[in-house]
């Protein structure tokens, strides 16, 4: 049974989110505040977030921020339309995903069962190696020259989707699709932000390694 932490401000959404997740089999934790949110995944360790931005204590970015200085939990934050540079900053922020109110239950759950699929196994097994990055696909550990790097869920799962295809420019139709789901075919942004993240963290220069194909795709190319 999977944990879930519901962190919104209005009681009807809560309660609605509460009742129809629960009924699916999800164990659920609600906080209705940013500060009982983030003691909320201290004391429960939920595997997934999700996280309304419009808090009355804190933004729901800054949530997001303070939960990355210890956790790499997936974390889907709930957004209202036309507010897509604060998605934006979200993702920037560590988020993982997203959905924008109002929504439904079939569509919650399905982006619940992606952040879920990302989650790291235990141990160790079968490695990936592009040039000076090493992945551990079963420990979900990404090394470059040695050094761990500290990864998100969904940016684990995006750079070992290019790793497996290494040399081969992954369109960006493809990667959204693998990575967050058939129904994110329009959301190039996303590959953008994620793209960024990925270089920085990695501590890439714009062409090394990570190679952006404009209006095409992302190839993760050998040196």
């Amino acid at each position: 049974m999977a944990s879930l932490l519901l962190i919104d401000d209005e009681p009807a959404i809560l309660r609605a989110l509460g009742i129809g997740l629960r009924a699916r089999g999800y164990q659920v934790h609600t906080a209705r505040t940013g500060a009982e949110g983030l003691d909320a995944a201290v004391r429960h360790r939920p595997e997934v977030v999700v996280l309304d931005l419009r808090l009355p204590d804190m933004d729901g970015i800054e949530v997001c921020r303070q939960l990355r200085q210890w956790t790499e939990v997936p974390v889907l934050v709930l957004s209202a339309h036309g507010e897509e540079d604060r998605k934006v900053a979200a993702l920037d922020a560590g988020a993982d995903d997203f959905v924008t109110k109002p929504f439904g239950m079939a569509e919650l759950e399905a982006r619940i069962r992606v952040a879920l699929r990302h989650r790291p196994e235990q141990g160790s097994g079968p490695e990936l190696q592009v040039g000076p990055l090493v992945m551990d696909l079963a420990a979900h550990t990404a090394a470059m020259a040695g050094e761990r790097v500290e990864l998100t869920s969904t940016e684990y799962a995006m750079l070992a989707y290019l790793a497996r295809n290494a040399g081969r420019v992954v369109t960006w139709e493809l990667l959204l699709a693998e990575v967050w789901g058939g129904r994110y075919g329009a959301d190039s942004h996303y590959l953008r932000v994620y793209a960024n993240r990925l270089r920085r963290k990695l501590g890439l220069n714009p062409g090394q390694l990570l190679v952006t194909h404009p209006g095409v795709g992302y190839e993760l190319r050998p040196p």
